[in-house]
């Protein structure tokens, strides 16, 4: 009987923990599915174009501004992008040609830190960090990549600035099919991979769906060697905008076709995020590095009044283009795709290159940034409808072109723009709201407000960049 009784209680004691473990291991299972998932950092694309004019697109790039976009260009995928973005009708890029501007992107300072077409600062050290080297320093998981154009002239490669993969120390070389300046406004060329667009879009592809596979946030960096000169384009692009009507404004259908096959590239990547179910978590910037050159080819008197021209200007409405720091050299397009962001609309909030690196980093979720930027952050403006402020070491935008032939400095603050030609003295006041073909020259008509901007920029300089005071004035 005895016997008995231990065995039954023994019975009811193995069941009793085989309970208990069950419970334990449905609990613990509980327990793990309602943990909280590890931190999703968004992914960052900028797709940077060359020599893009704020109106070389065949959509609107101001909803208010009648010929603000191509009378002859087509970019059907471009313009698609943009009823998906918010869009900058005030986008400015860094400086008027490619190498400042660059540099400035990279490091989120303005082009007047960053140096002239050839010279790097010499104060450069490694206090400064590039927009990879930022978001590592955050997040060491995120991985980076840079294809094309470099150009930073500075003997640095992109991976000695943070970047895991990239092509290397590129210039406009790279993306060019002639030799020699003499011809090269007047001759086109006929390419299957015009301008490396093909090869450079695969390998973007090829890297984002290597950090899909291992679940690795990153930066890709995308820097086309279009549309600067030489014109190359494909056979049937060409064969296109040959037979096409030719608009007032543009009409040459190399540099059509050029801008189609650019455009259809962009699309093919702007497409491939969306195949790859990441568009929930990618903001994609695209931009480009300066306006667009005036005429094909350039005029040597590219600061006059565009009424002194019988045509208009390949920029047009806006004046000037690229090497000036008229609005046609500076404004360009600039649009931001991604989570939050409300589609189709238009921002009239001032943003620039240097604050991209600022703006990627907020939206990464880290709020501080060395103290060298002097970008702010635009994350508020993109949540917000594209209303607010962006908060920046100075309010005002101050840029340089350093020519050795019309050296000027110019000044954007609110409404007004003031430029300042240092050989000849001459300056140069306009409100770009009311007169965004800078036509009406108010420094004489509102002169304290004159005054205050030029005290502003000359300060700027002197605090930042005195050799340039110097360099100027010879």
């Amino acid at each position: 009987m005895k016997q008995k009784t231990n065995s039954v209680t023994l019975i009811k004691r193995s069941i009793y923990l085989s309970l208990l473990a069950l419970f334990f291991i449905g609990f613990s299972s509980i327990q793990v599915t309602d943990a909280p998932e590890a931190v999703r950092r968004p992914n960052f694309i900028l797709i940077l174009t060359d020599d893009l004019g704020w109106s070389c697109l065949s959509s609107k790039m101001d909803d208010r501004v009648s010929d603000s976009k191509s009378d002859f260009f087509e970019t059907p995928n471009i313009d698609k992008f943009a009823t998906e973005s918010m869009r900058f009708t005030r986008g400015y890029a860094p400086d008027p040609i490619c190498s400042p501007t660059r540099r400035s992107i990279q490091f989120g300072q303005t082009s007047i830190k960053m140096g002239d077409d050839d010279v790097f600062p010499k104060n450069y050290s490694s206090k400064l960090q590039t927009i990879p080297e930022v978001l590592k320093a955050y997040d060491p998981s995120y991985k980076a990549a840079h294809f094309g154009k470099w150009d930073l002239r500075a003997e640095m490669t992109p991976e000695q600035l943070g970047y895991d993969v990239s092509d290397g120390d590129n210039g406009n070389s790279n993306g060019n099919m002639g030799h020699g300046k003499e011809d090269k406004w007047d001759r086109y060329f006929i390419s299957d991979n015009p301008k490396q667009m093909d090869s450079l879009t695969y390998r973007a592809i090829s890297f984002m769906k290597d950090q899909v596979k291992s679940n690795s946030p990153f930066y890709l960096q995308v820097s086309h060697y279009a549309t600067h000169v030489d014109m190359v384009t494909r056979q049937a692009s060409y064969d296109k905008f040959k037979a096409k009507e030719p608009g007032k404004k543009h009409h040459n259908p190399a540099w059509g076709g050029m801008i189609n096959d650019l455009d259809a590239k962009i699309g093919e990547l702007v497409n491939m995020v969306e195949e790859l179910g990441i568009s929930d978590n990618t903001y994609i910037v695209l931009m480009a590095d300066n306006g667009a050159v005036e005429f094909i080819p350039p005029v040597k008197n590219k600061l006059d009044l565009p009424s002194t021209f019988e045509t208009p200007m390949r920029n047009a409405p806006l004046r000037a283009g690229k090497w000036t720091l008229f609005e046609g050299g500076i404004r360009v397009p600039f649009m931001v795709k991604g989570p939050g962001i409300q589609k189709g609309i238009q921002s009239d909030v001032p943003v620039a290159g240097w604050d991209l690196l600022p703006t990627f980093n907020d939206l990464a979720g880290n709020k501080n940034v060395g103290k060298e930027v002097e970008g702010g952050s635009f994350a508020s403006v993109l949540k917000n409808k594209g209303i607010g402020k962006v908060t920046r070491k100075e309010e005002a935008f101050y840029f340089h072109r350093f020519a050795r032939g019309y050296p000027h400095s110019a000044i954007i603050l609110g409404d007004y723009k003031l430029i300042k030609f240092w050989k000849t003295k001459k300056v140069e006041m306009y409100n770009i709201a009311k007169d965004i073909g800078e036509t009406q020259d108010i420094s004489k008509s509102n002169a304290a407000k004159a005054k205050e901007l030029e005290a502003s920029l000359v300060r700027y300089i002197k605090t930042n960049n005195p050799e340039l005071l110097a360099s100027s004035k010879n």
